[in-house]
């Protein structure tokens, strides 16, 4: 049966006399060209592959190369090394999870080095990246939008996301007082691998929701209190908004717009180390009066010794 030569060095689209690296980048790219992973179905592709990973396991080693070179076209003249050559023997494919073994070389191959053993071989990582064995699962990343009293109550709660395979419902633990921005890790819950290994990891990551009442400042709550005129003149006492729920706050005769507050421990936080709610005051003065109030506010401009300006 004729057997027909392969110019490894071809395939590769290599000089003869290239360096090791040279042919093992040109070998790289070309297995990222025709590796069936990416080229699913492509029998010719696959063909190719076959090829160049054949071409790169001889000439990636120098006894092997050498051989090669010195054989080359006249492999006929060469055959009694076939088959019995010390470190030649053992040489098998491991292709997409599958032993090729010899009978997936080029007749030329066998014929020069033998290839139907099943020990040794190579696989693995070699073909630049594009391992065989069986990969892990993509993560998956995905908002979780909390809002403040959520997050400040943790605690278990239910989640349902619109994942690859469809809607999903998992049950999620939010620490109490969780920070803004911190991901929560669901092992197991991401991507399936492509070829049989562990499913990837989903991250949550948490989204303070607007508050109606709060502005959040690391663990420090922001929030601002508008008293009437009379409110701020003659003192006050006001029911506020937590996120423990409503407090009386005390506010003194004489209380200027802009005055600020402290609540402390009804920030944000976990319940052993919370921030603080800060409240600006704002006075508030009505739009419309009527005449009697009218007639009031002229007799207190009137009366008042305070004075604004100078």
């Amino acid at each position: 049966m004729a057997v027909s030569y392969q110019d490894y060095y071809k395939l590769l689209g290599v000089d003869r006399g290239a360096k090791t690296e040279d042919i093992s980048r040109a070998y790289k790219k070309l297995a990222r060209k025709y590796h069936p992973d990416l080229n699913p179905g492509d029998k010719e592709a696959e063909e190719k592959f076959k090829q160049i990973n054949e071409a790169h396991e001889v000439l990636k080693d120098p006894e092997k190369r050498k051989l090669y070179d010195q054989l080359g076209p006249d492999w006929q003249q060469g055959q009694q090394f076939s088959g019995n050559n010390q470190g030649f023997e053992n040489m098998h494919f491991n292709f997409n999870g599958h032993d090729m073994g010899g009978s997936d070389f080029s007749d030329f191959f066998e014929t020069l080095f033998g290839g139907r053993g099943r020990a040794g071989g190579f696989g693995g990582d070699a073909f630049g990246g594009f391992s065989q064995r069986p990969r892990r699962g993509g993560d998956v990343e995905a908002e979780y939008p909390l809002t403040l009293e959520e997050v400040m109550q943790g605690g278990k709660r239910t989640v349902t996301l619109d994942m690859a395979g469809g809607p999903r419902t998992l049950e999620v633990n939010v620490p109490a007082g969780i920070r803004d921005g911190a991901k929560l890790r669901l092992s197991g819950q991401g991507n399936p691998s492509p070829n049989g290994g562990q499913p990837g990891d989903l991250f949550l990551r948490i989204r303070y929701m607007p508050n109606a009442h709060f502005r959040v400042d690391g663990d420090n709550l922001n929030s601002d209190l508008v008293l009437a005129p009379w409110e701020a003149v003659l003192g006050a006492t006001v029911e506020v908004p937590t996120l423990d729920g409503h407090v009386e706050l005390k506010i003194p005769a004489g209380t200027s717009s802009g005055r600020k507050f402290r609540l402390r421990g009804k920030g944000m936080g976990t319940q052993a180390k919370r921030g603080d709610l800060l409240i600006k005051i704002m006075i508030d003065v009505p739009s419309s009066i009527t005449d009697k109030e009218r007639e009031l506010w002229t007799e207190l401009s009137k009366i008042s010794t305070y004075r604004a300006r100078g």
